[in-house]
């Protein structure tokens, strides 16, 4: 049946360009006809070039239509003969890795929690010994008891220097921590 197809449709082309080689002789002979008849003829040849196109472009379809419908149905046939088989263990799903990934996850935001929680507790410890410090007057007792052991005032400069010294290295030390837990919130996260 295939063959039968090809064979008539090579055949419908060799004919279609057998009339267009006939039709381009006729637009030669046509424009030797006499002028009252010329216009006339070449009307009719233009008339038979339009409708051998048209012939041309329906066979064309039919080509194409049938060039289709035959990869059709190859596909099919092979999809029908194709055995299937399970999938491979590419396909698998790591739900493992997964679990033991959002357990870890899990484990460093506590550890996060609990950094800040030991963070504000330890600051809040501070805060209520600098207000002890304060109310009680410290700093003015200990200047009363130095100068009751006869300490002398170089010594109770370089006291003071050592505690504000001291509160600075606190400061820096408060923010390179907070620096420190802000890098690992980004980049961990």
């Amino acid at each position: 049946m295939l063959v039968f197809l090809a064979v008539l449709e090579n055949e419908l082309q060799a004919r279609i360009d057998q009339i267009f080689n006939q039709l381009e002789r006729l637009e030669i002979l046509a424009s030797k006809e006499p002028p009252n008849r010329r216009q006339n003829a070449k009307l009719r040849v233009d008339q038979l070039k339009y409708d051998v196109q048209h012939l041309q472009t329906a066979l064309r379809n039919f080509q194409h239509r049938r060039y289709a419908r035959e990869a059709q149905e190859r596909e099919r046939e092979d999809l029908l003969s194709r055995s299937f088989t399970t999938n491979d263990a590419d396909t698998s799903i790591p739900i493992d890795e997964t679990l033991q990934f959002s357990s870890s996850l899990q484990n460093a935001h506590r550890g996060m929690d609990d950094l800040l929680g030991s963070g504000s507790s330890i600051l809040n410890g501070l805060r209520d010994q600098r207000s002890t410090l304060k109310v009680c007057g410290t700093h003015k007792k200990m200047l009363d008891v130095a100068n009751m052991l006869g300490l002398s005032n170089t010594v109770m400069r370089l006291i003071e220097k050592r505690a504000t010294q001291d509160k600075f290295i606190m400061m820096a030390g408060m923010l390179a921590t907070c620096f420190v837990m802000f890098l690992a919130v980004k980049y961990l996260s």
